[in-house]
């Protein structure tokens, strides 16, 4: 058996991944036809049914439910790991409703979640996510959303925090914050979701076992090369929700698709 499998080259997800499509495990006869690409880029596809396997935004999950089923395994969820505001100099949280800002992708959680702190913010320019701290500096627009690694680099760049978007989706709804997950295309036999569910979470075993040690398949296709920063970004996205929601990862799902409800229209339910 052969499937499209997509995530992005960002290091929690070729650290959940490498031992899968690198055959580092048994795959049980399965073979995966592989595509790194952007989570916005992978969130499109999504949208149009592109691949049989596929990390998402959790931002996008309502509007793929029909094609999709999400997997227990392989995804990013937990608490201090949101995406942060930043701008060229301090400002106050009431200015932003008039910014231009910055976003990375339209489907995103990040933008999901700027948009329940700031829903009357109408200024908004989509990008990849690698090219908004460079937005800012240049001064293309007054203030961006950042994800992944740039988290641990603002800072060195004289960038500033307006707001944490994690910590503030914490306070208004307790749970923590899906960030991203992992669908496989309905309709295929149910031992397969399982097996493909049992194979990443096996995948990810076997980093874990490994660890901190960083598979070349990790650093060749980071976006920030520095081993520290790399260990940074697992820490903090790879973690026991990676392994299997639970009870309080599916709530936080829940929360999540409540909380499209609100901003846009429709009844969603997972």
């Amino acid at each position: 058996m052969r499937f499209s499998l997509g995530f992005s080259p960002c290091p929690n997800d070729t650290f959940i991944f490498d031992a899968l499509v690198n055959k580092k495990i048994d795959t049980e006869g399965i073979e995966f036809d592989l595509f790194l690409e952007d989570v916005e880029t992978l969130n499109q596809w999504a949208m149009q049914g592109k691949l049989a396997i596929s990390k998402i935004s959790y931002g996008v999950l309502p509007l793929v439910l029909s094609q999709y089923e999400l997997l227990d395994a392989g995804g990013a969820l937990g608490k201090g790991v949101g995406p942060l505001l930043i701008a060229r100099k301090p400002m106050v949280p009431t200015a932003i409703d008039d910014c231009r800002i910055a976003i990375p992708g339209e489907r995103t959680t990040a933008h999901l979640l700027f948009s329940l702190a700031f829903p009357k913010a109408r200024q908004k320019e989509f990008m990849v996510f690698s090219g908004i701290e460079d937005a800012v500096l240049s001064g293309a627009v007054d203030c961006g959303v950042i994800i992944h690694e740039n988290r641990f680099t603002y800072q060195q760049k004289g960038l500033v925090k307006i707001l944490d978007l994690g910590e503030f989706w914490e306070q208004e709804t307790g749970a923590p914050i899906p960030l991203g997950g992992i669908v496989l295309k309905k309709g295929l036999d149910p031992t397969f979701s399982k097996k493909i569910n049992d194979l990443i979470r096996k995948s990810l075993e076997y980093a874990f076992s490994h660890y901190p040690e960083l598979p070349e398949f990790v650093r060749s296709h980071a976006q920030e090369m520095d081993q520290r920063v790399m260990r940074q970004h697992i820490d903090l996205y790879v973690n026991d929700y990676s392994l299997s929601l639970g009870e309080d990862g599916k709530k936080a799902v829940e929360t999540l698709l409540q909380t499209y409800t609100r901003i846009h229209t429709g009844a969603i339910s997972l």
